[in-house]
């Protein structure tokens, strides 16, 4: 008999990059094991994952050069290839396999599955090909909410299928998370990272920032003040806050998420109160 869970509010969790636990230590990777235990409480959890650091290495070990443009990875062919195998093939998988073994049942997935995520061909800021780099443009929850029901966890690497339906698209991990969150009007959205809140200023580790309002953080995300790999999860979060469903940018830690839906973050949200 499968538990029985409150799908219709998820919790959607994104996790990935430097915020990871480094390959061969996930059982003991606090993020999953909090995620476990909010989904043998009954939460309902979707993780949407991402694998950065780990794609650089495998095209770097193929020999194959990463040309970025305004910080986003320029995606050709081969590059997609060794993208796609190591979001859905390695990190995907070691992350079920993780859920496994702390003793909760997980379904690994894409955003082209059940074309469950649908994007259009993304350009630089100059108005550069980006190559195989998509920007979401609908999410399908069908298979989401199919497999929570069942009492699923859901693991989703960020890839899409174009919207013609001729191409996977490299998508951003926290975009991918902000469209889901908002898609399922979820409970909330937690962006983990490796600070403990997004910093006014980038070198005062004291001007951590409490709260933002979805305008603030996309005005936010557009200083010089906010650094590259934030400015994916402020544009994320307020997405998600544009859809009533709070954000909270958070540290990697033990009971991070549940400190961080207590207030230990930085929450993006419509009102003061998430």
């Amino acid at each position: 008999m499968h538990m029985t869970h409150d799908y219709a509010r998820p919790l959607v969790v994104k996790y990935g990059g430097n915020a990871m636990a480094a390959e061969g230590r996930q059982i003991d990777d606090p993020v999953l094991a909090e995620v476990a235990s909010l989904h043998r409480a009954g939460q309902a959890v979707v993780l949407v994952h991402g694998g950065g650091p780990e794609i650089d290495a495998a095209l770097t070990a193929r020999g194959i050069r990463t040309t970025r443009v305004g910080g986003q990875r320029v995606t050709d062919a081969a590059t997609l290839r060794v993208t796609e195998a190591v979001l859905c093939g390695t990190v995907n998988k070691r992350i079920v396999r993780s859920c496994a073994a702390l003793g909760i049942d997980a379904a690994g997935i894409s955003g082209v599955d059940g074309r469950t995520l649908l994007a259009r061909r993304a350009i630089g800021i100059d108005g550069e090909d980006l190559g195989f780099v998509g920007e979401i443009s609908t999410v399908d929850t069908r298979l989401i909410e199919t497999l929570l029901a069942s009492g699923f966890l859901p693991v989703v690497a960020p890839l899409a299928l174009s919207d013609t339906g001729a191409d996977t698209l490299n998508v951003n991990a926290d975009g991918a998370a902000g469209a889901v969150a908002a898609a399922l009007q979820a409970r909330a959205l937690i962006l983990i990272t490796n600070v403990r809140r997004v910093l006014r200023n980038p070198d005062d580790r004291s001007s951590g920032i409490a709260h933002l309002t979805p305008d603030e953080a996309v005005a936010f995300a557009q200083t010089n003040a906010c650094r590259s790999s934030m400015k994916p999860k402020l544009i994320a979060a307020a997405t998600a806050a544009r859809h009533a469903t709070p954000a909270y940018i958070c540290p990697a830690k033990a009971n991070g998420i549940d400190a961080a839906l207590k207030g230990d973050a930085t929450i993006i949200s419509q009102s003061n109160r998430a």
